[in-house]
């Protein structure tokens, strides 16, 4: 598999999507190829954002211009406007300002850009407020939005938009790519690579973050360790607080960088009191954090979810005999143990109650709650 090189400006981070760079190379050099709006599809991890910047870069800076390129993927140049919600959802506010800049003609590049990630993450009344600005485009504006499928989409956006959909790499194709970033073992980077399912960016975290590898260990085996209500109810408890803890870890620096940043344009010294004038203002920013935080929970929590099917796919596996691909290899035992004494038809009733588990957290079901109702279905084999 080949890819642009490291140094190929705008396209030397894209990796593995070599039928989807040469397309969006040909529609940045030739107008005649060039859409109006793209949505770029694929599985998280297969680097839909990375995509998206680099055909941005490409787009906004004339060929040969590294300076601009530059400036696009650090996110500073201002014909780029980039949309990446860090909430639950994209507010209807945020979408209404990205719809408004727009309709700016170019001040610099030969295009203005908009960029929205997590598009999947638009209610109805938000897609709509999108669907008009990709209907009567200016002629100098390309939207570029993100999502898992095209199925996230209302049929009307995914109408008006050219479909790019990225293909889900191979677990040796990520694993030598993690081996090449982070410097680690070859073991060590295969192993990250299946556990993260070909996610680039948790196989990054679980080769480089020793914690992160014990606290999936850690959910897994205490799943495996239900056996009634009252260790569901325990587990589920458990697997809450490790999402929160693992929430906390990936946000907890970067909440106070953007405080003492904040501070610091405020012209308030380390240490002072902050005086009230200013107060809202950081309201406003511990607000976005705390949004940000639930978010973080939630997807930690879906990686969990993610995790257990892995884990009872592997099962389900062993139960036909197939034994060649499991992916949670260093729990074979215990899953062979399981595979045993279940019976496909239990199996699949666990995982199909993982799946109604996810569609409830979507639902802002409460994470405990729903995750009891799950473990419950673990420990008898029957739905709720």
């Amino acid at each position: 598999m080949t890819s642009a090189a490291p140094t190929d400006l705008p396209w030397g981070e894209v990796w593995g999507q070599d039928e989807a760079l040469a397309q969006l190379q040909s529609a940045a050099s030739d107008p005649a190829h060039l859409a109006h709006a793209w949505l770029i599809t694929g599985p998280a991890g297969s680097g839909r954002s990375t995509l998206a910047a680099a055909f941005a870069a490409a787009l906004i800076a004339e060929p040969g211009d590294e300076a601009a390129m530059r400036q696009v993927l650090a996110g500073t140049h201002p014909d780029l406007t980039a949309l990446r919600t860090e909430g639950v959802i994209i507010s209807i506010k945020d979408a209404r300002a990205l719809v408004e800049r727009s309709y700016f003609s170019p001040s610099l590049g030969r295009y203005r850009v908009m960029v929205m990630e997590d598009a999947d993450r638009m209610v109805e009344r938000t897609s709509n407020v999108l669907l008009k600005a990709l209907e009567e485009p200016p002629e100098r504006t390309v939207w570029i939005l993100c999502a898992p499928s095209e199925a996230d989409l209302l049929p009307t956006i995914r109408s008006r938009v050219r479909t790019l959909r990225l293909r889900e790499p191979d677990i040796a194709d990520v694993a030598r790519l993690i081996a090449a970033r982070t410097g680690v073992d070859e073991a060590l980077a295969e192993q990250s690579a299946r556990l993260a399912q070909r996610h680039i960016g948790m196989a990054v975290r679980l080769a480089t973050d020793a914690e992160a590898r014990a606290r999936r260990d850690e959910t897994l085996r205490a799943v495996l360790a239900v056996r009634g209500v009252g260790t569901a109810v325990e587990t589920a408890a458990r697997i809450v607080q490790l999402a929160t803890d693992d929430a906390k870890a990936l946000t907890a620096e970067r909440d106070e960088s953007e405080r003492e940043a904040l501070l610091r344009t405020l012209g308030i010294a380390p240490g002072a009191a902050v005086p009230p004038a200013v107060r809202g203002q950081l309201n406003a920013l511990e607000d976005d954090q705390k949004r940000r935080a639930t978010r973080s929970l939630r997807d930690g929590i879906d990686r969990v979810l993610t995790d257990l099917e892995s884990m009872f796919r592997d099962a389900l596996m062993l139960q036909f005999g197939q034994s060649a691909d499991l992916i949670n290899r260093e729990l074979a035992d215990d899953i062979a143990a399981l595979a045993a004494a279940w019976t496909p038809r239990r199996t699949l009733t666990v995982l199909d109650q993982i799946s109604a588990t996810r569609t409830n957290l979507e639902g802002n079901a409460a994470p405990a709650l729903a995750l009891e109702s799950m473990l419950i279905t673990v420990a008898s084999g029957r739905t709720p």
